[in-house]
């Protein structure tokens, strides 16, 4: 029999997607697998849902946390499997019924402690359906040493923790920041590199990326939103003391920085009032990273006009970019 895989899907007021999400990974043609559901405090009807799973499947375990958090929700279940390999799934998302044996397959070919696949994303019933009936042939993976991957990889995007498997052992003791919310999967990833021997990428796309109008990136400005900046912020101090890398993760900072500034500018007159600390704060962090060589230039065009003028004119920025957004 091959390796166990545990597959830890964390949930929160899941009610409406968990059962679908658990059918496709069930569905897997690896079959030595364990499911964790951590039930991070769902107010909603997803204890229930979870019950159901569990009488239905045997592999299935659920584990019940208190609203702590994604990133404390995905450490208690890595406290928890008993798998050689481990990988994530979020339960609005699914996975094609190949995904996991691909991976697998991918890291057994290279001796690599991590492979990964690409993404499909997708809004409705039909477009899921869809997906499953499209046919792609699977290549041989792109192997990354680990500064190679940071380099060609997580700073170009590829900074997510799921539609990775990971060989259980190569995590160790390595967990996500507590209490963080937004950029906390790419921050786990960048800490976790330079103990790993390599990384490998296929192009495949074997998961199903849910564009859920009620994830978190869609939702207003909350103290949340920091999260993003806090956590680039202490990705870069993770990462190799090298000028093109350094000047990367700083381009990326301001990135995040100002697509904070643009929830905030979305909300009301008086929310931004409200929320003046945050955008001071996000005001000095900009003016402090582009005082960084190089980091500016890496901007693109848009970008760079929208940073010159927050820099000089905060409020009117966030004035204007409130008006157009409503404009529309």
């Amino acid at each position: 029999m091959r390796p166990l895989i545990s597959v830890i899907v964390p949930v929160y007021n899941g009610q409406d997607y968990l059962e679908k999400c658990i059918e496709s990974i069930e569905a897997q043609t690896y079959e030595n697998l364990e499911i964790v559901i951590v039930n991070d405090g769902s107010t909603d009807g997803t204890g229930q849902v979870c019950k159901r799973l569990m009488e239905r499947y045997e592999n299935i375990r659920v584990i019940t946390t208190e609203d702590e958090g994604v990133s404390a929700a995905r450490n208690a279940g890595l406290d928890a499997v008993k798998g050689a390999f481990v990988t994530f799934v979020d339960a609005d998302d699914r996975i094609r019924p190949k995904m996991l044996e691909t991976l697998y397959q991918g890291i057994m070919d290279t001796g690599c402690d991590i492979c990964g696949c690409s993404f499909y994303s997708w809004k409705t019933e039909e477009e899921w359906q869809a997906s499953l009936e499209m046919r792609h042939r699977i290549e041989s993976p792109t192997v990354y040493k680990p500064e190679e991957y940071l380099e060609k990889q997580v700073l170009n995007g590829n900074s997510r923790c799921w539609s990775k498997l990971y060989r259980r052992g190569a995590i160790g003791k390595q967990r996500f920041r507590y209490g963080l919310t937004i950029g906390e999967d790419m921050l786990f990833l960048v800490q976790l590199l330079p103990y790993l021997r390599g990384v490998a990428e296929l192009a495949y796309p074997g998961y199903g990326y849910y564009q859920n109008p009620k994830g978190a990136m869609n939702r207003a400005f909350s103290p949340r939103y920091m999260d993003q900046i806090t956590c680039w912020e202490l990705a870069r101090s993770s990462m190799p003391d090298k000028p093109e890398i350094q000047k990367r993760a700083t381009t990326i900072l301001i990135v995040a920085i100002m697509l904070t500034v643009g929830k905030l500018a979305m909300l009301s007159g008086w929310e931004r009032r409200k929320n003046k600390k945050y955008v001071d704060i996000c005001h000095e962090k900009v003016k402090k990273e582009l005082e960084a060589e190089g980091a500016f230039e890496g901007l693109s065009g848009g970008y760079r006009m929208k940073v010159k003028l927050f820099r000089t004119f905060p409020g009117l920025y966030l004035a204007l970019y409130h008006f157009k957004k409503y404009k529309k």
